[in-house]
């Protein structure tokens, strides 16, 4: 709950900044002048920023569960699901978060963690990645995702995409409103902006968006590393998450759905907007501790 406030303060504080700054600048005083309600712009770029990340993340968990076909195991049906659920509790005690529901999805070698709160997550496991790694290995990549809930990473990345989501709405707008005031000189704009507007934002809102795509990545490639030191942490020692890791990297990985992605144990394409970084980077960091 605390880092729900987190988002909530930080978002509406981002507002705030933008709004004092316009003000400083007296970019407000243009803009209002020239017929665009700053305080209105203000408010959309924050439901837009805001919003959208927020409802994202309440819908993450049963969205997940939607769309990579996750079976929750109620009742373990055989031995490995019963290991599986006792080394997702033994993790969850030792990280002092509220146990998580478990689940399994059909697939490639993968992992992932999701769920608005610390105390009611969800961690999947793929039958590909039971299959194909030993019990130390898959014991690892538990306790990766137990590491990711621990550490609060779905809120992280909300509040991380919100910011990012404010800043592109609010920024693309107003130098879309710049530009069309500066094409339109002398013209009448009682009927509301031009084209150059339109175009500009649209413009804008892909290109800016592309450049904060490649900050939330950053960010998500920073985190990694900390779940796996985690898993580290939590199993008292390194060697079975390098091995994980060292296997993963020889393994086809199942592609995940995009509200998890950066939750996987492995995942992302292109080194700027990679969710993951290199296996080997990983292992390295993991070995110097």
């Amino acid at each position: 709950m605390k880092r729900i406030l987190l988002f909530v303060l930080t978002n509406v504080m981002v507002v705030v900044v933008l709004g004092v700054v316009a003000s400083l600048l007296g970019v407000n005083r243009y803009l209002t002048a020239n017929g665009l309600n700053l305080g209105a712009l203000l408010g959309y770029a924050l439901v837009m920023g805001f919003g959208g990340a927020f409802i994202s993340l309440l819908i993450s968990k049963p969205l997940a569960k939607w769309s990579s076909g996750v079976r929750v195991i109620e009742q373990p049906q055989n031995a490995d699901e019963a290991w599986i659920v006792d080394t997702v509790r033994k993790f969850a005690d030792k990280a002092q978060i509220g146990m998580p529901e478990v689940g399994i999805f059909e697939g490639d070698a993968n992992a992932f963690a999701t769920g608005a709160f610390k105390n009611s997550a969800l961690v999947a496991v793929s039958t590909g990645l039971l299959q194909g790694m030993t019990r130390d290995e898959v014991e690892a990549v538990i306790g990766h995702e137990v590491a990711h809930i621990a550490n609060g990473d779905m809120v992280t990345m909300t509040l991380i995409q919100g910011v990012m989501n404010t800043f592109v709405v609010f920024l693309s707008r107003v130098i879309g409103y710049a530009v069309d005031s500066f094409l339109r000189k002398g013209d009448d704009r009682d009927s509301g902006p031009g084209m150059g507007y339109y175009i500009t934002t649209i413009v804008l809102d892909i290109v800016l968006g592309f450049a904060a795509a490649m900050v939330v990545a950053w960010f998500s490639r920073h985190r990694e590393f900390r779940a796996d030191a985690g898993a580290a942490e939590l199993m008292g020692r390194t060697q079975p998450m390098v091995n994980a890791l060292a296997r993963l990297g020889g393994m086809h990985t199942g592609e995940l759905p995009k509200s998890v992605a950066a939750f996987g144990i492995a995942g992302g394409i292109g080194q700027l907007f990679s969710t993951h970084p290199p296996i080997e980077e990983r292992i390295a960091a993991l070995q110097a501790r």
